[in-house]
């Protein structure tokens, strides 16, 4: 199978690497300074153990000719552009007639879960990705793998449920290029079960190091409790230990710990933009469908949304104003 990995940042970048390290055919698809530095000098994967540099074909978009009818598109944008690249890759060709959205199988590897219903409008193969890979992308051309001793779990199935042999292919390549890679029937109960673990990304983006332990209680609380009003289920906590064990720790790289989540990466990088609308969003969201009150994550995306679109560094948010906005949402 080919690989083309839409959105070659964190995720993308790490998942792209080490497919094609281990042999398999991979394009990577990035954006910007981005996509020209690794046109450049290639796409520099640095890990707690070695650095890689892959250097293979890149790409803006899709290009004239037709894709093969073995092409894997493997979506790894953050949630918000999530639209523009299926917008953009939907209406691609295969070869043999056909197109992209018809045809090809599209992995979400993404965070949250609002990727997969949007993904559906266009593809009829959407196959989720739940994703616990620590990586980190601040610089063009560098993504920063810090997972050990794996580098990431990705468990995989196909949307509404179910799973089958592409997933197994998948699942064999992933597992060759060294990712927990297990199948799964469920596999949106454990992105759901992620969702809840991500809420907590927006507080530590918006102050930094030292934050609240009652925030993100109450983050997660809400979270739990409106999916409980939806009748979604998610795995327990202790059930996701267990799933992964000590097997996705993290590990400093070039003498550095992590940074930050990805929404903090976002705000770091002055995107403008950052995965809070479809993270505490979805919380908020299901929320008022259910009436459910969810004043901490409603306050969480608010602070996030202004310090992304005024561009704020990362850290900056004042704990008393956040803490306002909290009582005011309640």
């Amino acid at each position: 199978m080919r690989y083309v990995i839409i959105g070659a940042g964190a995720v993308g970048g790490t998942i792209g690497v080490l497919l094609g390290e281990a042999g398999r055919d991979v394009t990577l698809v990035a954006r910007g300074a981005h996509l020209d530095a690794i046109r450049r000098r290639g796409l520099t994967l640095r890990t707690p153990d070695r650095a890689v540099t892959w250097r293979g074909p890149a790409t803006g978009g899709p290009g004239p000719e037709p894709l093969p009818a073995d092409t894997v598109l493997v979506l790894t944008v953050k949630s918000q552009h999530t639209w523009a690249a299926l917008d953009a890759w939907a209406d691609a060709p295969v070869v043999g007639g056909g197109t992209a959205g018809q045809r090809l199988p599209l992995f979400t590897a993404q965070n949250g879960v609002a990727n997969e219903p949007t993904a559906l409008r266009l593809f009829a193969h959407v196959h989720p990705v739940c994703v616990w890979l620590p990586a980190t992308h601040l610089d063009p051309g560098v993504v920063i793998a810090s997972g050990h001793p794996y580098p990431g779990m990705l468990h995989l199935g196909r949307y509404p449920a179910g799973a089958d042999e592409i997933d197994t292919a998948v699942a064999a390549d992933l597992t060759a290029a060294g990712f927990l890679a297990p199948v799964r029937d469920d596999v949106m109960r454990w992105k759901y079960g992620k969702l809840l673990n991500n809420l907590g990304n927006g507080v530590q983006a918006l102050l930094g190091g030292d934050l609240p332990g009652w925030l993100l209680d109450q983050v997660r609380a809400e979270g739990v409790a409106v999916l409980a009003a939806a009748g979604i289920a998610h795995p327990a906590e202790d059930e996701e230990r267990a799933e992964r064990g000590d097997r996705v720790g993290t590990r400093s790289v070039d003498g550095q710990p992590r940074s930050g989540s990805s929404t903090w990466q976002s705000l770091t990088r002055a995107a403008g933009s950052t995965e809070a609308d479809h993270l505490n969003g979805e919380i908020v969201l299901l929320g008022r469908r259910h009436g459910v009150p969810t004043p901490a994550n409603t306050a969480v995306q608010v602070a996030v949304r202004r310090l992304a679109q005024e561009r704020l560094p990362a850290g900056t948010f004042p704990l008393a104003e956040l803490i306002d906005l909290v009582e005011r949402a309640e």
